[in-house]
C-alpha cells in the first residue's frame, strides 16, 4: 500500500560512506564539473533504464551546464529515467528540503519532477518521486521543492530529478537544505553509544550450535531469555535513548545466563544485567484504552521470579517519550519502522548466537508490533520455544534460511517472505525452471500461460494441461513438503506461491504426467536457468489499460492504468452503461482516489485502520475512518463490476474496498490474497530481508480483511476446460451481469 513507483523503490543503490561532513561542491549539484559530457558527472548515478542522461551545455538555467533526461523514441517496457545523487547523512535536523530548477518539454503522459528518497541502514524510510504532484506538459525554467521530515535513523539521502513516460527534462542548480539552511551548516549527526559498540563484530562468542544439543529445559531457558531481552529492548528508556547496542547486550547476558546452574543464578544474572541500564528515573501510570483492539500481553511478568518481576514491572511503567532508537512509526501511515537494525550482511551463515538473535529479533517484532498477531491463532510463545533449537542447530546456510522462512510462515501474512536472491535456497528448491506458468484450477496445478513463448511451445505443454505427478511423485506430497516454507495469509495464496516452484529442479529435465482433456499421458520437459526464464514475465500482463467492449461497456485494467489518463477517458466512461474494473493485478496508480469518487454521490467511509504504539509496545488502537468521494450529484450510475482473484493483493484489495463503498458496485471472482496494510521491512542477521503488514485494515464496521481478503458477492472461478479454450470466464460473467443476463 505504499503508492510509489515500484521499480524506483526496488533500486536499493549503495555508495561508500563518508565520515566527514559532505560539502555542496562534492555533490556537484549544479553540474558544473562534468568529467565527460556524454556521461553523468560524479557522484550522480543513473536509475531506470533506456533513457538518455547527459550533461547539456546548450540548455541550462545558469552557469555552464545542466542535466538532461530524454525519453527513448520507443517506450515499450520502459518506465522511467532518473539521475540520483547519494548524500550520506552526517548531519542532524528536523526537516530536509530539496530545491531545484526544472525545464521540460513534451511530457504528455506520466510526470516529471524532483525526486528525494531517505534510506535507513536497511530500508527505505521515505520517498517522494513527484508522482503525487502530477507535473507534466511543457514548461520553461522554474524552481520546484520537496520537503520531508528528517528521521533520526536516516543513513543516506538520494536526491535528483525523474521523468516518467515520454518527453525531455532539464535540471539545474539543486540545493539541499536542513531546517531552512544549507545542509553544510547543519549540526553533526548525534553519535549514539549503541552505534559505537563493536565488541561482537567478529562473532557472538557463545558456545552454542550443532555440537551443543539443547535439552528441553535449556530450550525453555533460552526462550525466556529471548522474551525478557525483547521486553527490555522496547521498554527501557535507556535503550530508547540509544545508549545500548541490544544485539550485543544479548550476547553479554547470554554467556553467564547459559552457564547458570539454577533459577537463583539465572535471576542474579538478569539482575546484574538490568543494573547496567541504570535506574528508572520516572514512572508513569500506563493507561490502556478500553476500546483498544489489541492490548499488551504482559501477564507473564508476574511469573518472571520474585526478584525479577518487580524490576521488569518498573521497566513496563517507565515513562517513555520522544524518539526510540529501535522503533518508530512511518510518517502519515503509522506502520512500524524498525530502525538501526544491523543486517550483518557479511555473515552468510551466522554463528549460533547471531542465529538466536535472528529468532529473538523477529519474534519480539511480531510480539509487539504486528497488528494481526491474534490471527496467528497459536501460542506465539510456544512458537518461540519450538524454534530455539531449530535456529541453534541449523547446520549450514541453507538450514538457517529454511528455518527463517519456516518461522516467517507461522505469522500467516502474504506480505512476509524472504526477499532478494539467495543462492543457497535456489540450490535447495532448484535453479532451473520450466517455461510454463501454473495456477491451481479446480484444485490442480494447470498450465495457464508461458513465461517464454518459444520455449513454452517447445515443451509440448498447452494451456489447460493439468499436472498429475512430477518425477513419479504426487502433487499432494510435494505441496505437503513445501507448505512449511511458503508464507501466505491463506490457502489460496499458499498454493499460488507454491505453483512456480513445482516445475523447478537442479536437473535439466523433469518427467511429468499430465491430464489433457481427460486423457492422461506422460512426457518429459526441459528446464532452463533464470537467465532464460523470467517467472515475473506475466506480471500485470495486459495489452491495454482501457478499452471499450462493444459500444457501451468500459474496461479498466489498473495494472497499467495511470490517473493522468482519466480526464481524457471520462467522456467514454460516462456514456457507458457499465464499467468493468479488472483488479486481478497490482495497480500502478492510486486509482481508488481518482476513479473511485466518480461512483459516489457523496463522501462515504470505506476503511479504518489499527495503529501500533512505539510508546506502549503491544497496544493497537483504531484510527479515524477514511472517507472516499465528495458531494457529486452527477456520479456514475451505471453498473460497475470489479473482478478479483488471488492476484488481488494489498493495494489492489484496498482499491476493491474503496470501490465497494458505492452501491452500484458488484465484486465478482474468487478469494483474494488477504494481506493489506503498509509493509514494514525487517532485516535479520545474514542479510535476510522480510517484512510484515504494518497496520491493520478493516471495513468501517470492523470486519477483517487480513487472511480473509475481499469476499466476492458473486463467486466465479476459472475452469480447466475454460483455460484450455482460451476463455476468461470471470470477464464473461462480468459482461453478463452488466447486460442483465
Amino acid at each position: 500500500m505504499r503508492y510509489i513507483l515500484a521499480m524506483l523503490v526496488s533500486l536499493l543503490c549503495t555508495s561508500a560512506s563518508i565520515a566527514q561532513q559532505v560539502q555542496s561542491t562534492d555533490l556537484n549539484l549544479d553540474f558544473e564539473n562534468p568529467a565527460d559530457s556524454k556521461k553523468l558527472p560524479r557522484p550522480w548515478m543513473e536509475w531506470g533504464k533506456g533513457y538518455l542522461l547527459l550533461v547539456d551545455t546548450t540548455e541550462k538555467f545558469k552557469g555552464k551546464a545542466a542535466l538532461r533526461i530524454q525519453a527513448p523514441t520507443v517506450m515499450e517496457n520502459i518506465q522511467f529515467g532518473s539521475a540520483a545523487n547519494p548524500v550520506p547523512v552526517t548531519f542532524g535536523g528536523k526537516e530536509i528540503e530539496l530545491r531545484g530548477y526544472l525545464k521540460f518539454s513534451g511530457v504528455t503522459k506520466g510526470w516529471v519532477g524532483l525526486m528525494m528518497r531517505i534510506d535507513g541502514k536497511s530500508d527505505i524510510l521515505q520517498l517522494d518521486n513527484g508522482q503525487a504532484k502530477g507535473i507534466r506538459g511543457t514548461e520553461d525554467w522554474k524552481q520546484y521543492s520537496i520537503k520531508m521530515k528528517l528521521p533520526a535513523s536516516a543513513d543516506k539521502i538520494y536526491l535528483g530529478a525523474i521523468l516518467v513516460g515520454p518527453g525531455t527534462v532539464w535540471a539545474d542548480d539543486f540545493e539541499l537544505l536542513v531546517d531552512g539552511k544549507p545542509f553544510t551548516e547543519a549540526p553533526p549527526k548525534k553519535a549514539f553509544p549503541a552505534a559505537l559498540d563493536k565488541e561482537f563484530d567478529g562473532g557472538s562468542k557463545l558456545a552454542l550450535g550443532p555440537g551443543y544439543p539443547l535439552s528441553k529445559e535449556q530450550t525453555g531457558h533460552l526462550a525466556e531469555l529471548g522474551r525478557i531481552w525483547g521486553f527490555v529492548k522496547y521498554h527501557h528508556p535507556a535503550v530508547a535513548d540509544g545508549n545500548f547496542n541490544m544485539d550485543y547486550e544479548l550476547f553479554r547476558v547470554a554467556s553467564p545466563y547459559i552457564a547458570a546452574k539454577n533459577d537463583a543464578e539465572r535471576q542474579r544474572v538478569f539482575a546484574n544485567w538490568l543494573a547496567k541500564f541504570g535506574p528508572i528515573k520516572k514512572l508513569s501510570s500506563v493507561t490502556i484504552p478500553t476500546d483498544a483492539v489489541i492490548k499488551p500481553d504482559l501477564a507473564w511478568l508476574d511469573n518472571a521470579g520474585k526478584t525479577l518481576s518487580p524490576r521488569l514491572d518498573s521497566i513496563r511503567r517507565a515513562e517513555r517519550s520522544g524518539e526510540h532508537y529501535y522503533i518508530d512509526a512511518y510518517p502519515n501511515a503509522g506502520n512500524p519502522e524498525f530502525k538501526n537494525e544491523s543486517t550483518y550482511q557479511e555473515m552468510a551463515y551466522p554463528d549460533a548466537g547471531f542465529r538466536l538473535l535472528s529468532l529473538f529479533r523477529y519474534w519480539n517484532m511480531i510480539e509487539y508490533f504486528f497488528p494481526y498477531k491474534p490471527l496467528i491463532r497459536e501460542d506465539w510463545y510456544a512458537v518461540l520455544n519450538e524454534f530455539v533449537p531449530r535456529f541453534v542447530m541449523a547446520a549450514n546456510e541453507t538450514e538457517y534460511k529454511l528455518t527463517a522462512i519456516a518461522l516467517i510462515a507461522r505469522v500467516r501474512d502474504s506480505h512476509a517472505n524472504l526477499f532478494g536472491n539467495h543462492e543457497a535456497l535456489d540450490k535447495y528448491f532448484g535453479k532451473n525452471y520450466a517455461p510454463v506458468q501454473l495456477s491451481f484450477i479446480e484444485g490442480k496445478p494447470v498450465v495457464i500461460d508461458y513465461y517464454n513463448a518459444q520455449l513454452g511451445e517447445r515443451s509440448g505443454l498447452k494451456p489447460g494441461d493439468a499436472i498429475e505427478s512430477i518425477n513419479g511423485r504426487s502433487i499432494a506430497g510435494i505441496i505437503g513438503e513445501q507448505k512449511p516454507y511458503t508464507p501466505a495469509s491463506n490457502d489460496v495464496m499458499q498454493l499460488k506461491a507454491i505453483a512456480p516452484n513445482l516445475l523447478r529442479s537442479n536437473d535439466s529435465t523433469l518427467a511429468i504426467t499430465i491430464n489433457r482433456a481427460g486423457k492422461v499421458q506422460k512426457t518429459s520437459i526441459s528446464l532452463y536457468p533464470s537467465s532464460q526464464i523470467d517467472t515475473y514475465a506475466n506480471y500485470n500482463k495486459k495489452d491495454t489499460c482501457f478499452k471499450m467492449i462493444g459500444q457501451d461497456v468500459a474496461y479498466i485494467f489498473p495494472g497499467k492504468f495511470k490517473n493522468a489518463y482519466l480526464p481524457a477517458l471520462t467522456p467514454q466512461i460516462e456514456k457507458s452503461k457499465g464499467v468493468i474494473v479488472d483488479l486481478r493485478c497490482y495497480p500502478t496508480d492510486a486509482i481508488a482516489f481518482s476513479f473511485g469518487p466518480m461512483l459516489l454521490p457523496e463522501a462515504k467511509p470505506f476503511v479504518k485502520f489499527t495503529i501500533g504504539s512505539p510508546q506502549t509496545p503491544g497496544l493497537f488502537t483504531w484510527s479515524p475512518e477514511l472517507k472516499l468521494g465528495k458531494t457529486n450529484p452527477n456520479n456514475y450510475k451505471g453498473k460497475v463490476i470489479v473482478i478479483v482473484n488471488e492476484n488481488t493483493i494489498s493495494h489492489s484489495e484496498y482499491t476493491a474496498m474503496a470501490f465497494s463503498a458505492a452501491s452500484n458496485v458488484t465484486v465478482i471472482g474468487s478469494t483474494t490474497a488477504g494481506a493489506d496494510g503498509n509493509v514494514s521491512p525487517i532485516v535479520l542477521p545474514g542479510g535476510l530481508r522480510t517484512g510484515i503488514s504494518g497496520i491493520g485494515v478493516y471495513y468501517p464496521d470492523g470486519r477483517e480483511t487480513q487472511q480473509i481478503g475481499i469476499v466476492p458477492q458473486v463467486e466465479v472461478k476459472p475452469t480447466i476446460k475454460g483455460i484450455a479454450a482460451g476463455r476468461d470466464e470471470p470477464l464473461e460473467k462480468a459482461l453478463q451481469l452488466i447486460n442483465g443476463k
